[in-house]
């Protein structure tokens, strides 16, 4: 039987301007209708500031297939 390592991602804190280590359960990715709309956020656990950033497709790509849950955001008509 094969191990499965947890997948990790970097991150950083603008406010507190920590680095760190987050698993992908600590993000969360949202798909808006353009490059604009979609970002990933994630609460800083160092000094507990929510955290939103930019998501390319790059990415996106990443982020989805290290397991992050993912929202779709439908724009409102």
């Amino acid at each position: 039987m094969r191990r499965v390592t947890p997948v990790v991602f970097k991150a950083g804190c603008p406010d507190c301007r920590g680095r760190f280590e987050l698993a992908a359960s600590a993000l969360r990715l949202a798909i808006g209708a353009t490059s604009r709309t979609t970002f990933y956020s994630f609460t800083c656990p160092e000094c507990g500031s929510a955290v939103r950033k930019p998501a390319g497709e790059r990415v996106v790509e990443l982020l989805t297939g290290g397991g992050v849950r993912t929202l779709r955001l439908h724009p409102t008509v």
